[in-house]
């Protein structure tokens, strides 16, 4: 694959461990088109850290630490869509989105919809708190309605089988596999949980 998008069913759920883990075992490059919050720290340093690699730039990076299109807006920034094609790489590119699928871009822009310009298979990330059937089913549905491939769901958290099972079976979608929560979180305790708990053959 060319290309895996990372989206998740809400916010500070697990999204950039699991993007690390997925570029640390692919060897891939890896891509967050838009940051916000800088002062809380970049998902790219800590995909850097945890994977060993060198990201792609960031198209946008900004300030606010909230949706991408407030935060646009409140540090006086128009996000162009000459700025969201995927970039170039030579290797396999994982691309982290902001949120949830239905996070806006811009007022007229969900990361959904350009994810379904982008024509790129989508891990769904999802945690396996209370609730998280809702959310992912919600997910999934965003996501096909607008013809957005999905690869499968990835779990973050404490198994939960029948929650998990009940997703995957519901939504249709593949279960790839589940990572726990890790500590220490490290780069050689994150690459282990990846292999033990995942396929890498399911992302190739």
């Amino acid at each position: 694959m060319s290309a895996i998008i990372v989206t998740g069913t809400d916010t500070g759920i697990g999204k950039t461990v699991f993007a690390a883990a997925l570029t640390g075992a692919l060897g891939a490059d890896y891509w967050k088109p838009v940051q916000s919050g800088l002062d809380e720290g970049e998902d790219a340093d800590t995909v850097a850290e945890l994977a060993g690699v060198r990201p792609l730039p960031s198209a946008y990076r900004l300030v606010t630490p909230c949706s991408p299109h407030r935060a646009a807006e409140i540090d006086g920034v128009t996000i162009a869509d000459s700025a969201l094609t995927l970039p170039p790489s030579p290797k396999t590119l994982v691309v982290e989105g902001a949120g949830g699928v239905l996070v806006p871009v811009r007022r007229d822009l969900l990361f959904a919809d350009l994810f379904a310009r982008w024509r790129a298979p989508v891990v769904l990330v999802a945690r396996t708190i209370l609730g998280t059937i809702n959310h992912s089913l919600l997910s999934i549905e965003a996501l096909r309605s607008r013809g957005v491939p999905i690869l499968g769901i990835a779990f973050v958290g404490e198994a939960q089988p029948d929650s998990e099972a009940t997703i995957a079976e519901i939504g249709g979608v593949t279960r790839l596999g589940r990572l726990p929560h890790l500590d220490p979180l490290d780069p050689d305790s994150l690459a282990r949980a990846f292999a033990d708990n995942f396929q890498i053959t399911d992302f190739t």
